[in-house]
């Protein structure tokens, strides 16, 4: 069990203190306030909504005392405020809906003592006091915060950056809550006066379960562990001319990163508005042309001295990326695991396929180029104009992969035609700067590692639905379905397409019942 206390000497304090936990707290988690009344319960689960909501100040917070349950919907998740002060008896607390708040979003519950039955273990706890006359004999409030469970690893992490924050100069900043992927990686957006910068929160990650020759799936699939990769990665992308976010302080051990703020007007938000999609999807397939034309250094220097050398895109990752759809997506959707010999031919099918993508030339593999990643800046044009992020996986492999993720991006529908254009606009543009570019070799592997990245996803998304209860991801899936349909449709992928067809018609594609 961790615990902080924080002195709150005023309302700016308290708000900037539910910036912080609004910027950590994940679908799942259930905040207890506790404390006798006037102490800023409420006014700080008021302040920790709004931020959740966007900061707007545009949606009134009342408080559930009369009511008792307040639900809002904000971006990243659902949000339960309950009020237990009135109820006459713990089971009340049932009725009211608790148990199903606790798996559907935040969680927050004002005067928890009055139904302790019903706290999970891993939660965290805020203890509010006034110490002495006037909200302390200084005016100031303490808040107490205790980590139980899970969340106390979660809160000794929140001190680490705080530390990490202070000792850079940002210990003062407004968070805001920027963006989170698949991964416990998040980013967060700081303001301090008109400074500003993106603080990277990535934990080092613990290896799983072995699946596959006693070795867990990160380390088959190559997938980043800590912050240096990114570290290194990213001086080597500007150095090829890419426009990554500057590194202005960095601790390697604990996961931290002070980046250059790379703006507001990330590809989500730009088609969000209305903007036509050629007119940043054009830039950034040309950033892919330029990665193309650079080479991939032997070591990769960290700033520490040592160096981090990119792992190949091969055989092992490329196949137990796309059985993920086995393990997860079958029996999400099936209701059971597939039977062995269901399995063997699915990979079987891949086995050819994989064959010819690696016998072609390698280079850079960003992985995830696509709309979250990706950033249209202010003052720069061209491919310069693509400010890119989240490259830390990185890895050597057919260039096809990154276009295929971009034009197939499983976040934004890409219209076939515009996909259709931009492949032409690479190819040819590749053809111009190397004439031993083959067209047909490109389209085939366009194909297949555009199926394998879909197919990926298909699983991902079903993992992350089932085992993180991130259902949030599940209303993507008849977009990757579509992406995916487009690229069995090559000649050379009709073994893999009946294998789809037999195993996952029509009316199995875009839905996961029952998650």
């Amino acid at each position: 069990m961790v615990s902080h206390t924080f002195e709150v000497p005023n309302l700016d304090a308290l708000a900037r203190l539910a910036e912080e936990i609004a910027a950590i707290v994940r679908p799942g988690d259930l905040l207890a306030l506790k404390g006798e009344l006037g102490t800023g319960k409420t006014a700080f689960a008021r302040a920790l909504i709004q931020s959740l909501l966007g900061g707007a100040g545009g949606e009134e917070i009342p408080s559930p005392t009369f009511s008792l349950h307040q639900t809002y919907a904000t971006p990243r998740m659902p949000v339960h405020h309950f009020d237990f002060y009135r109820l006459a008896d713990p089971s009340e607390a049932l009725e009211l809906g608790v148990e199903d708040a606790l798996n559907d979003g935040l969680t927050l519950i004002e005067w928890p003592e009055r139904a302790p039955g019903l706290l999970p273990e891993d939660r965290f706890e805020f203890l509010f006091e006034d110490r002495g006359e006037a909200h302390g004999a200084d005016g100031t409030r303490h808040i107490t915060l205790t980590g139980h469970g899970t969340a106390s690893a979660r809160l000794a992490r929140l001190q680490a950056m705080n530390a990490f924050l202070g000792e850079a100069g940002w210990g003062q900043a407004r968070r805001a809550f920027l963006q989170g992927d698949a991964s416990s990686r998040a980013y967060i957006r700081l303001a301090a006066g008109e400074r500003r910068a993106v603080l990277m929160d990535a934990p080092r990650q613990p290896d799983g379960p072995p699946v596959s020759g006693g070795r867990p799936y990160s380390a088959l699939a190559h997938l980043a562990e800590d912050i240096r990769p990114f570290v290194a990665i990213a001086e080597a992308l500007r150095g090829a001319g890419l426009s990554v976010p500057e590194i202005d302080a960095a601790d390697l051990d604990n996961g931290f990163l002070l980046l250059e703020d790379m703006g507001s007007r990330g590809f989500m938000a730009e088609a969000g508005g209305g903007r036509p999609l050629a007119e940043f999807y054009g830039p950034a397939t040309d950033v892919l042309v330029m990665l193309r034309r650079a080479a991939i250094p032997a070591k990769l220097s960290l700033p520490d001295g040592t160096s981090y050398r990119l792992p190949d895109y091969d055989q092992g990752a490329l196949t137990i990326e796309v059985k993920l759809v086995i393990d997860w997506y079958w029996p999400a959707v099936k209701g059971d695991r597939a039977p062995d010999e269901i399995e063997q031919d699915f990979l079987a099918r891949w086995t050819p396929l994989f064959d010819r993508v690696l016998s072609g030339s390698k280079g850079w593999v960003l992985r995830d180029y696509h709309s979250p990643n990706l950033f249209v800046l202010e003052g720069s044009s061209g491919a310069q104009n693509i400010g890119v992020i989240d490259f830390q996986d990185a890895v050597s492999g057919h260039a096809a992969y990154d276009l295929a993720a971009l034009l197939q991006d499983a976040r934004l529908d890409v219209p076939a035609a515009l996909e259709a254009e931009l492949f032409a606009r690479y190819c040819e543009a590749c053809a111009a700067q190397d004439p031993s570019f083959e067209l047909a070799e490109f389209e085939t592997a366009y194909a297949i590692l555009g199926a394998q990245r879909n197919t990926k996803i298909l699983g991902i998304f079903a993992r992350l639905a089932v085992r993180d209860h991130k259902r949030n991801y599940l209303q993507h899936m008849p977009r990757i379905w579509s992406y995916l349909g487009r690229n069995l449709q090559h000649p050379d992928l009709a073994e893999l397409k009946t294998w789809f067809d037999r195993h996952f018609p029509s009316e199995l594609r875009g839905t996961v019942p029952g998650v």
